[in-house]
């Protein structure tokens, strides 16, 4: 059961839209169900000498008379509002139980308590067999306004214990922290263009895109004119600084042809104005990461930051994992955005769906995830990566959104726990897709058999407890070739399988061979990077860039007999 409340300024308007046809004749037999006073409210769907007129001056009385004590300056944002719908699925409800929701839901609220003969006036109009509306006039009886204060959090706290006594689907209890969803006038106007997503959530999504590639809040703006979104900056009227922002879609008007604007906050409480100074507080401000001699070495560091950050995530305190869990979300808006092959849809499904898992009622400690939040700003302007450290790094994102899932449950965030198992959906199916060519062209350039007996004993005398597993493991050829190439790039075999066997995820691992493939692939080529110091001592400097230990599928079969050489 969803409640969602909302204020307004026009009784006479929202009854006109309760009782009538709706925006696409939808509501087929609106009427009363419950009200302050069922005898004194005239119902409109039920009396045909009844009108929205009478109606609206019995729920404005109490506003009038505060009207005319004011001097004639009326209550703002009077109209209290609150469809309440049950969830797919559930049984529908008679009048007499939706009557019960409604006296229930504006007693929790603060709107008519109990027993309180100076309580506002409401209505509840039902006009769906699924749904009621309650409406409501801010003004008691004595003159005052309601305290209403998290009404939209209390009525879904009531609507919890509903769902429990009616025998209705139980939802995931919210903390505040979800975004807004469109309205019904949001999605029909998108019906109407031929849009299959609202202004507010393409907003939304490109805001979490560009937050996630910026060190400032002024690039921020920047790069959102730039993409043809107009950004209008709130304006503090004694400091003249920025106090927030809001933001409108290209195209998207009102009636009257002005923008629609949508506050940061109102896209997602993480895109605040405060919450992204938080974020971009510690980043450095300076031109794009200079030219590197190794393009992988980004692909490198976001990889070893997000296996630092899945342990702080399982072992630190929980500002510190919330931190990183936040960075994370930004680290996957980057990976997705420079990636490429088929498994980059499934990269922005998972960035997207992660966005309400990286948010939640702890207040994170941003400073503790620097080196993870400027690792993904780094990785959005790097070049693209072999198949192997690109692998590597989703492996490594696999694992953090696991410990994410894991970590949310445990602290009953329901509905951030489903965000980050949905995310990790997205992330195994985009592995599956990234890694599984990858691996079939590492076990085709297998090393000799006298080389392959000479890794089984190592993985024999290093491993004891897993050897079996690893060589009956269907990715033992690609580790075969993967180790072959880290010997030639200057690494020890015996020695990468010992620092391997202190990984947490290889014995729990359904393939711990495709574990150590991928631990191998983000080393760096330890020859080519000691050339590549040896050159800077020289006159000129070197244009060699060194070659990964794993390299993709699209590398020529002679290429790779030289490396094994």
């Amino acid at each position: 059961m969803v409640p969602d409340v909302s204020t307004g300024s026009s009784t006479l308007g929202l009854i006109r839209y309760l009782f009538g046809r709706g925006r696409r004749d939808e509501h087929t037999d609106p009427h009363i169900v419950a009200a302050w006073d069922m005898a004194g409210a005239p119902d409109p769907g039920r009396d045909p000498e009844a009108t929205y007129a009478q109606l609206a001056t019995r729920l404005d009385h109490h506003v009038d008379l505060r009207t005319r004590e004011l001097g004639g300056a009326t209550p703002p944002q009077h109209v209290w509002h609150c469809p309440v719908r049950t969830a797919p699925g559930d049984r529908y409800l008679t009048d007499d139980e939706w009557a019960e929701v409604a006296r229930r839901v504006v007693a929790a609220t603060g709107i008519a308590p109990q027993e309180d003969a100076r309580a506002c006036r409401w209505i509840a109009v039902r006009h769906a067999d699924d749904h009621i509306h309650i409406m409501a006039t801010t003004v008691r009886a004595d003159g005052r306004r309601p305290r209403t204060h998290r009404d939209g959090w209390r009525a879904q706290q009531e609507c919890r214990k509903i769902e429990a006594e009616f025998g209705l689907r139980r939802l995931k209890p919210g903390d505040l922290t979800a975004p807004r969803t469109p309205t019904g006038a949001e999605r029909a106007k998108a019906e109407r263009q031929g849009r299959t997503v609202t202004s507010r959530e393409w907003l939304r999504a490109r805001a979490y895109l560009v937050a996630a590639g910026v060190r400032s809040v002024d690039e921020y703006f920047t790069v959102l004119r730039s993409i043809g979104i107009q950004v209008r900056p709130r304006i503090g009227p004694e400091t003249g600084e920025v106090t927030g922002y809001s933001l409108a879609a290209p195209g998207d008007t009102n009636s009257q042809s002005e923008p629609v604007w949508y506050g940061g906050s109102k896209l997602a409480p993480d895109l605040s104005l405060s919450r992204l100074r938080e974020r971009l507080a510690d980043q450095k401000i300076d031109d794009r990461p200079h030219h590197l001699a190794d393009p992988t070495e980004p692909w490198r560091r976001v990889e070893s930051a997000l296996r630092h950050a899945r342990t702080s995530v399982e072992s630190g305190d929980d500002a510190v994992a919330q931190a990183h869990l936040d960075a994370f979300g930004d680290t996957l808006h980057n990976l997705a955005l420079v990636s490429h092959g088929p498994h980059r849809a499934e990269l922005y499904e998972a960035a997207k769906a992660f966005n309400r898992a990286r948010r939640s009622a702890v207040r994170a400690d941003h400073q503790a995830a620097a080196s993870l939040r400027e690792a993904a700003r780094e990785l959005a302007y790097a070049s693209h990566a072999p198949g192997g450290i690109a692998v590597a790094l989703l492996f490594a994102a696999l694992h953090l959104a696991l410990a994410a899932v894991k970590w949310h449950k445990h602290r009953g965030h329901q509905q951030q726990a489903a965000a980050a198992q949905q995310a990790l959906s997205h992330l195994r199916a985009g592995y599956r897709q990234a890694s599984e060519p990858v691996l079939a062209d590492l076990s085709r350039r297998a090393p000799r058999s006298r080389t392959i007996t000479r890794f089984e004993a190592i993985v024999r005398r290093v491993l004891p407890n897993e050897a079996e597993r690893v060589l009956a493991d269907p990715a033992w050829s690609a580790l075969t070739t993967a180790l072959a190439r880290a010997e030639t790039a200057g690494h020890k075999a015996g020695h990468l399988l010992s620092e391997a066997a202190a990984e947490r995820e290889l014995c729990s691992a359904d393939s711990p061979a495709q574990v150590l493939v991928w631990r191998i692939a983000s080393l760096p080529n330890k020859r080519a990077t000691a050339a590549r110091l040896r050159s800077t001592h020289g006159s000129e400097p070197s244009l060699s860039v060194p070659q990964p230990l794993v390299t993709p599928h699209h590398v020529t079969r002679g290429a790779s007999r030289g490396t094994q050489r």
